[in-house]
């Protein structure tokens, strides 16, 4: 049996995915780690090792191609990866030279934005449509763009980096810059805002439901704000509502601008469109262009919490049949 393998580089964690060689993919297995705190040629070789031990388990099974995928900058042409803000140590990593040497299979690497937005596009919530954006809200907010039924890249490959957008003149930082898209609307912003708010609530002696105690600040997560913006925490509902209100904002540029007929949102939104849609749609309807904003779906990623394994596997089949 021909395998695809996947692997799928966050700024947290990573995943391994296999899939058998063919058009309709169906994930045979899968695992994930935490993202090792050494250096990338350690990393890179740890993934070869991994997916070499696993094929091998499998009786029949034969590796045919990797595909990686990885949050920008990175250069698909040179199939370099640049400066992820997540990944402070990743910079000019020549991964696909480095795993085709280890791996002796062809390999290939795309953003994962535009990885994710080919999956969608291919298989989950964008089948049918011509023009779409796919936006990740995860550890940070990137897009990938179907644009008159091809991905567009830009001229140096870095199209679709909403997250570096600023949408206030203050706020919380994302992608290097206060007040920028990626800074209300990804994992590490919400949680950033949540520890200066956490820090607000303890100076009136009111702690917040998702942070009881002073030393607990670092461990805000986004995660942890919602699930106490859930059980009715004011002050983390606030956190979201501005999120989604930010959202919105952000959403009505891309809205104005590509005029999309859908617009998917993948991370933090399929989890918690319940806390973000409301204030979303209403700086939509007071922002975008009405004519724009009403042929635009607005949608959560249909391929679910698998979508970056679909993502890499999308760009493994690529580097077999390009």
């Amino acid at each position: 049996m021909d395998i695809i393998a996947g692997i799928d580089i966050g700024g947290t964690k990573y995943a391994l995915s296999f899939t058998e060689y063919r058009e309709d993919i169906e994930i045979l297995e899968r695992v994930a780690f935490p993202m090792p705190n050494s250096d990338p040629n350690s990393i890179l070789s740890h993934f070869a090792a991994c997916i070499g031990e696993t094929v091998s388990s499998h009786k029949g099974w034969n590796l045919l191609a990797v595909g990686i995928t990885c949050g920008g900058p990175l250069d698909s042409g040179r199939e370099v990866i640049i400066s992820p803000p997540n990944l402070p140590k990743w910079r000019n990593v020549e991964c696909v030279r480095i795993l085709r040497e280890l791996l002796k299979v062809p390999a290939a690497m795309q953003n994962d934005a535009d990885a994710c937005a080919l999956a969608e596009w291919k298989w989950g919530a964008g089948r049918g449509c011509s023009n779409m954006v796919f936006l990740t809200f995860g550890t940070g907010m990137g897009s990938g763009l179907i644009l008159n039924n091809s991905l567009y890249s830009g001229s140096a490959g870095l199209a679709g980096e909403v997250g570096h957008l600023r949408l206030a003149e203050d706020g919380p930082e994302g992608y290097g810059k206060a007040g920028s898209f990626e800074g209300f609307c990804s994992g590490g912003g919400i949680a950033r805002q949540g520890r200066v708010e956490a820090e607000k609530a303890f100076e009136k002696g009111n702690p917040p439901l998702f942070c009881q105690r002073p030393e607990d600040l670092p461990h805000i997560t986004a995660k942890s704000i919602a699930e106490a913006a859930k059980k009715g925490d004011a002050l983390a509902r606030e956190i979201y509502t501005t999120a989604g209100s930010y959202l919105g904002r952000g959403l009505s540029v891309i809205i104005d601008i590509l005029n999309p007929e859908r617009i998917i949102l993948g991370g933090i939104y399929m989890r918690d469109q319940n806390l973000l849609e409301a204030p979303m749609r209403g700086q939509i309807a007071k922002e975008a262009l009405p004519s724009s904003a009403s042929t635009c779906l607005i949608l959560p990623a249909g391929l679910g919490e698998r979508i970056g394994d679909f993502a890499s596997l999308c760009v493994g089949l690529s580097a077999v049949r390009p």
